[in-house]
């Protein structure tokens, strides 16, 4: 699959240039600071690669808080946030598929802080290529709505992490082509609906979980 990954990037990156020439320019005349941000991610056998995104947040975030953000972080710009709800902050990722570094589908590329908190089971999901959209980032896509809590990054530790990992070990345990395809378009069809519907799309990773969504979460999965 890395010859589509690598002609869907290139087509991709051709195609959207004038839009990606945009958004840079919004994201400089906005805010102050660069225009990229690349922080360091875990890839494919626990290697280390810069991430590529537009800017989100204001400069030096990550030394004024969690690595992950939660609901409402006063660090994220005003045009971050909306690049955040349209996902269009991750479209400079194509350039790490055209690395090799991501593929197109596959679990999210991970902080290495929470890598850490990886158990022996979950080394499968580093034996992939990580994706620019994966089963458990379409599961959990409005992930910030769901860290309401003030501490949100020990509750993302605790119960949003295990949770992502347990989704994509599934899908691993059965993926092939058609389920790749399937989920970049469930993708691009939870994009699309996501202005409208932020809150409710929020609802099924309420911190408040009864115990019978996890297995309701891994159904969602399965379908994908």
């Amino acid at each position: 699959m890395r010859w589509l990954d690598f002609s869907v990037a290139v087509l991709g990156l051709l195609f959207l240039s004038p839009l990606l020439l945009v958004l840079a320019c919004l994201v400089k005349l906005t805010s102050p600071g660069p225009v990229f941000y690349r922080p360091l991610r875990v890839g494919q056998g626990g290697r280390l690669f810069r991430l590529n995104k537009f800017r989100t947040m204001v400069p030096d975030a990550e030394r004024l808080g969690p690595g992950i953000t939660g609901h409402r972080d006063a660090r994220v710009t005003g045009v971050g946030r909306w690049l955040r709800r349209w996902k269009l902050d991750e479209l400079p990722q194509l350039l790490n598929v055209l690395a090799g570094e991501m593929a197109l589908v596959g679990p999210r590329p991970e902080d290495p802080r929470y890598v850490e908190y990886y158990r022996p089971e979950h080394a499968a999901v580093l034996s992939v290529r990580p994706g620019i959209t994966g089963a458990a980032s379409l599961v959990y896509r409005n992930e910030e709505e769901a860290l309401t809590t003030r501490n949100w990054e020990q509750e993302y530790i605790a119960r949003l992490l295990p949770a992502k990992l347990l989704i994509e070990l599934e899908y691993l345990g059965r993926r092939n082509a058609w389920t790749d395809l399937k989920l970049v378009f469930e993708t691009l069809g939870a994009i699309q609906a996501a202005p409208g519907s932020t809150r409710k799309k929020a609802q099924p990773v309420h911190p408040r979980l009864a115990p019978s969504d996890r297995e309701k979460r891994a159904s969602l999965a399965d379908r994908i």
